[in-house]
């Protein structure tokens, strides 16, 4: 008696896969389980695929799914902000003048990516600034970062 994959059959893996992945923190088993998925939709259109055939495409599938993952879309789901850590994180950050200090108010500056949460601080620096300069975070005071120019 010869056993024969039909389409449920990879339905039913790809899923089972899937639902391990509640279990594993990798985001791998998704991929596989995905790609069987896959391939149970491919034979229930082609229902006469061979079998080596079946293993090599799932195989296939399941590896440029987890490349894609691995190299394009885990990379833009990293948390690329500073929020939460400590004032060490932003000495040493580099940021915009956005607007001048005046006797009423401190100037802000604004960083490429947030900085403790935020993406403009307003700042005290010691030396002549003009908008659009450059400046380096040295100190933390109170609620202001002290600054020098780069």
């Amino acid at each position: 008696m010869e056993f024969t994959l039909l389409y449920w059959h990879w339905l039913v893996l790809g899923i089972s896969l899937m639902l391990l992945e509640i279990l594993l923190p990798s985001f791998t088993a998704l991929w596989f389980g995905s790609a069987a998925v896959i391939i149970g939709i491919i034979m229930l259109i082609f229902p006469g695929m061979p079998f080596d055939f079946q293993i090599l495409l799932w195989a296939t599938l399941s590896s440029i799914l987890t490349l894609l993952w691995f190299k394009y879309l885990k990379p833009l789901s990293t948390d690329k902000t500073l929020a939460g850590l400590s004032r060490e994180a932003a000495i040493g950050q580099v940021g915009q003048v956005i607007s001048l200090p005046n006797e009423h108010r401190r100037g802000t500056l604004r960083f490429p990516a947030p900085i403790l949460g935020s993406d403009e601080w307003p700042f005290i620096c010691q030396d002549s600034l003009e908008a659009g300069d450059r400046v380096r975070v040295i100190e933390i005071s109170g609620n202001s970062l002290v600054v020098t120019r780069q």
